[in-house]
């Protein structure tokens, strides 16, 4: 570890120490899990990760934060949020993910008066800060705190400490919610979620590393890492009908690659000057 990240790594452990009894909301991604991991490390007993299994999480995910959780001798609980069951959340507005968290957050801070925590804790990170994000109003809204934004963590910062830790998930490929697949506007069902992870779940099957299936109605919009696009083409017809039997009607290969977040495209300098979520 150089020397930047041990102040940074220092630094983390300080801010969660002062946190007292913390609530961290851990999706099994590689943020959520280096917070929850160092309050468990650092707080015992007055820590506590929570995860929503609502139907906009991966179940690999989910089964992910649970297997993390014992491993590391994490206090752990699963609660099933109910966005999916909000007409504000299912019309999928730009703003999407402020419904999404808001609910979670609340949720959270339900917990934390009942049970005595101080504090709701997430993973976002300065990298995240630059995006369109409804969900950091959320959090703002619900004073939930950001330990790894406090401590200066960069993305590449929470890989190569959680890979010094030995998380075994450090290089897990970045996995947004299924809700992120969809167009805004283009409304979203438990079965739709379903229909996207089956069909993203097939292309792991199928060995690919990091994707996306953007789901545009009867077309599935797939995204790959650029090195793995010539291995699709090559694999084309097995790729194609292994997707279309989760029920997509067509199969489009996106030549501009996997970028995270690719739906925000062409929203980020209106949200800027918006006085809206």
């Amino acid at each position: 570890m150089d020397a930047e990240l041990r102040t940074k790594y220092d630094a983390l452990q300080s801010r969660v120490a002062g946190l007292g009894r913390v609530i961290v909301a851990f999706s099994g991604g590689v943020d959520s899990s280096l917070v929850a991991y160092v309050a468990a490390k650092t707080l015992g007993e007055n820590a506590l990760a929570v995860t929503s299994g609502s139907p906009s999480l991966k179940r690999s995910d989910l089964a992910l934060s649970g297997e993390l959780a014992r491993k590391w001798g994490m206090r752990h609980r699963v609660i099933v949020t109910d966005e999916v069951a909000k007409a504000a959340y299912r019309a999928n507005p730009v703003n999407r993910c402020f419904h999404c968290k808001t609910t979670l957050y609340e949720a959270l801070a339900g917990i934390a008066a009942e049970e005595g925590f101080t504090h709701v804790a997430n993973g976002t990170n300065t990298d995240d800060l630059g995006d369109h994000r409804p969900g950091l109003r959320a959090a703002a809204d619900c004073h939930v705190v950001s330990p790894l934004v406090d401590a200066g963590f960069a993305k590449k910062d929470v890989r190569a400490l959680a890979a010094h830790l030995g998380l075994q998930n450090a290089a897990k490929p970045q996995a947004a919610c299924l809700s992120s697949r969809f167009p805004y506007g283009s409304h979203i069902t438990e079965e739709r979620l379903a229909q996207v992870e089956a069909a993203e779940d097939a292309l792991a099957g199928l060995g690919f590393s990091q994707f996306r299936v953007r789901h545009h109605e009867a077309v599935a919009r797939i995204e790959l890492v650029a090195e793995e696009i010539v291995r699709a083409v090559e694999q084309r017809e097995e790729v194609e009908r292994r997707i279309r039997a989760t029920g997509f009607r067509y199969v489009a290969l996106d030549l501009g690659g996997f970028r995270s977040g690719s739906l925000n495209e062409g929203l980020i300098d209106v949200v800027q000057v918006s006085d809206g979520v």
